[in-house]
């Protein structure tokens, strides 16, 4: 089959969920915010178009799965009947759960796709123990049939995500839950460079891992320390030699201790490194 242009829409399934693309050239007029239905990994799903991708230089291949068709008022009515159930079902996996006697395993959401024919549960392991969910599947796979029922397990970020709340910082809905699609790695690096206590509490969000902001202004950061000293480097000032004994990336300052004069914040472009002496190489070869 010969490459042709397409039009291709970025669909969201859930507010501050990942966006999926799909093949949207039978439906030349979408527009951002229209509701469609569309076919996925977990049945039949009504999504919102997040955004319509046309670039006339780039030949896309096919394989891309088709938007099925705008969703009409019957789909969202029915979407929102299956939707009223969710929190139901919840209620009973959590009961089963204690009923079970399983420990470990803390029940977040149920979603059913929107024709009803897929329930998923989301679950999160709160052991590193490998848990058996069979017996609970069985349960609810014959209690909610015909619908296919499915249980998925999820991280403590996606847990916070789903449950949303106020964030560690004060924001009124964490970040997780407002624009953050997928979840990058963050490090102690990423508190060290930008001078962040390492006080658990001070670097550690409400799902129990390092929070996610502590990448938004990582590279700055970084980029910023590499032209900056060192600690513990020797500096000449305008005021005198001293010792470096901090950096501040953003104002570009260096703190520098200055014998005759004590500790002074110092502009970058006032300071020069001062050469370290080299050692001269001894020649251990017979003369």
């Amino acid at each position: 089959m010969a490459d042709f242009k397409k039009l291709i829409a970025g669909i969201r399934f859930s507010k501050g969920g990942k966006v999926y693309h799909f093949d949207a050239s039978a439906i030349p007029d979408l527009k951002v915010g229209d509701a469609v239905v569309v076919e996925t990994s977990r049945g039949w799903q009504l999504g919102d178009v997040a955004q319509v991708l046309v670039d006339p230089d780039q030949e896309i291949e096919g394989g891309w799965k088709s938007i099925d068709r705008r969703a009409t008022p019957r789909d969202l009515l029915l979407r929102q009947s299956w939707q009223k159930k969710e929190a139901a079902v919840v209620e009973k996996a959590r009961q089963k759960v204690i009923e079970l006697g399983i420990s470990g395993v803390k029940i977040v959401s149920a979603e059913y796709s929107f024709d009803g024919a897929q329930l998923t549960l989301l679950y999160n392991n709160e052991t590193e123990e490998k848990i058996d969910l069979k017996a609970l599947k069985r349960i609810f796979q014959k209690t909610y049939s015909p619908s296919q029922v499915d249980f998925r397990q999820i991280g403590p970020r996606d847990v916070a995500k789903v449950i949303e709340g106020i964030g560690a910082c004060g924001l009124e809905k964490r970040c997780c839950s407002q624009f953050l699609m997928e979840f990058s790695s963050i490090s102690i690096r990423m508190a060290k460079n930008q001078g962040v206590s390492l006080t658990p509490s001070e670097i550690t969000g409400m799902c129990g891992r390092l929070r996610c902001c502590l990448s938004y202004e990582n590279d700055l950061y970084a980029e910023a320390r590499k032209r900056l000293p060192k600690r513990n480097k020797r500096v000449i000032t305008p005021l005198g030699e001293g010792k470096v004994l901090n950096v501040n990336p953003l104002m570009d300052t260096v703190l520098v201790d200055i014998p005759e004069v004590g500790r002074k914040e110092i502009p970058f472009k006032d300071i020069t490194l001062k050469d370290e002496p080299t050692q001269p190489s001894k020649d251990r070869r017979n003369k």
